[in-house]
């Protein structure tokens, strides 16, 4: 085969890929917004069913420097509108004065708990209890594991049988738990449900409530508000409506405790501990032949504080990625697998090929074009046809997950702010989607290699607290 004829069927093979993968996005998108107009419809009938009935609720939230935003968080959870829960706050040895601060904002004393070790950790220091709050408990721990080993921390302490996991700078919207508690009522099948994650920036909190929405100044921040549209109301509403969810967020989750505790709690040896813990019960539970559901409920919003500057916002996105191929990695029994239904024959092949290889197509794609380009071996029209065409189709899944939240919540009531997502949800495709690409397929290749990553601070301003 000539140099061109390879050039020209990479070009080709770029293209398609491009197509193939916007097109399933789509056709998630699309499934989306007729499950979510079937939930929008059935809201009212299920409040009226399930409004005197609920579970009790663990709500564990690991802690490790966050002295910035802790006390506004706990608040936030503090004043959610269900009867029966408790708030479970696991300072993984901070080096900062995160327990200093809750001892002073919610007077802490320590507390002779009985304290049941079913998943191992790093030894435990102490068991406070708030005297202001008789459902705050704080768990001290020694630092080592990272997330994964705090969140098995509090899930010994938890008292109830779910348990939410979410994360310290995050606040909860008052009707949250009610809403994302109801698939276990529904369905005793359902082993973990997840919620939408909002970004806070630009919002205002006073007093652990969230007074008044608006979108980030900072851009960095405001396209963020884009993907995370696209990857709730588009991506897991999608999948959730076939079963085939590998991911509740670690921002937002809500898992059933035994199942948890008998699949090992979550792992510490890898950096995804929230999407290999919700790959692992699906490849667990169908290995068992067990009938399960893994649930995703839209309307349930968790905010939560998005980097604004490209170092901390860097790390994080190679941390998911490389967080993404370990959790398919060490759950590559799920593919195909018998029994795994829609998360083995679907869900996970799509996620290999069209999210963990994506980096490589899409960087690699784009060299070989600039190259063909470059050499006289692609004309200037077909390599702008080639981008356009690539970059319409991002187009369209950012203004589809757009559509999908003004049509169904319209979080967002001024109509600047809409006008200012839709430019975003175009720009995003010119710059900011090519540098995650690069950034992935660092990580890729790190993990690949036996790089080490470590977690590291992230920066937060936390400018959203009145």
């Amino acid at each position: 085969m000539s140099l061109r004829g390879f050039l020209e069927g990479i070009q080709w093979l770029f293209l398609g890929y491009f197509i193939v993968l916007n097109s399933i996005y789509l056709g998630l998108a699309f499934t989306a917004l007729f499950g979510l107009r079937r939930y929008m419809k059935g809201i009212s009938a299920a409040e009226r069913v399930y409004s005197h009935l609920q579970m009790p609720v663990s709500l564990v939230v690991p802690a490790y420097n966050e002295s910035a935003t802790i006390a506004t968080s706990i608040r936030a959870l503090l004043q959610l509108r269900y009867q029966h829960f408790e708030v479970i706050i696991v300072n993984d040895g901070s080096k900062d004065d995160t327990l200093a601060v809750m001892t002073r904002e919610f007077q802490l004393q320590p507390f002779p708990e009985a304290y049941r070790v079913q998943i191992k950790t790093k030894p435990v220091r102490g068991v406070y209890r708030s005297l202001t709050h008789p459902n705050l408990r704080v768990i001290d721990k020694e630092n080592g594991g990272g997330k994964a080993d705090a969140t098995n921390a509090g899930i010994n302490a938890a008292r109830h049988p779910i348990f939410y996991c979410g994360d310290a700078d995050s606040v909860l919207d008052p009707h949250s738990l009610e809403h994302v508690v109801r698939p276990f009522l529904e369905d005793p099948r359902t082993v973990a449900c997840g919620g939408t994650v909002r970004i806070i920036n630009g919002c205002v909190v006073r007093g652990g409530v969230l007074e008044k929405v608006g979108l980030p100044r900072n851009p960095l921040a405001l396209v963020q508000v884009v993907e995370y549209l696209r990857a709730f109301l588009g991506g897991r509403l999608g999948w959730s409506a076939i079963n085939g969810m590998l991911i509740v967020s670690g921002a937002f989750g809500v898992f059933h405790r035994d199942t948890v505790v008998a699949a090992g709690g979550f792992r510490a040896d890898v950096i995804g501990e929230d999407m290999e813990m919700t790959v692992r019960l699906h490849r667990k539970l169908s290995e068992r032949g067990v009938r399960y559901r893994v649930a995703f409920i839209p309307d349930p919003v968790c905010w939560t504080d998005a980097p604004e500057d490209l170092a901390t916002l860097a790390k994080q996105r190679k941390r998911w990625h490389r967080g993404l191929a370990e959790s398919l990695w060490e759950n590559r029994k799920l593919c195909f697998a018998k029994n795994s239904g829609s998360a083995g024959w679907l869900a996970f092949p799509f996620f290999v090929l069209f999210e963990l290889l994506s980096p490589v197509i899409e960087v690699g794609g784009f060299l070989v074009m600039g190259t063909a380009f470059a050499i006289g071996m692609m004309s200037g029209t077909s390599f702008l046809a080639f981008v356009a065409a690539a970059f319409a189709l991002g187009v369209m899944l950012s203004t589809t997950a757009l559509l999908l939240e003004e049509l169904s919540f319209h979080t967002y009531p001024k109509a600047r702010h809409v006008f200012a997502l839709f430019v975003v949800a175009i720009l995003e495709n010119f710059g900011y989607r090519q540098v995650m690409s690069v950034w992935k397929l660092d990580a890729l290749y790190g993990w690949l290699t036996g790089r080490r990553i470590l977690w590291g601070d992230m920066k937060r301003k936390a400018n959203w607290q009145q």
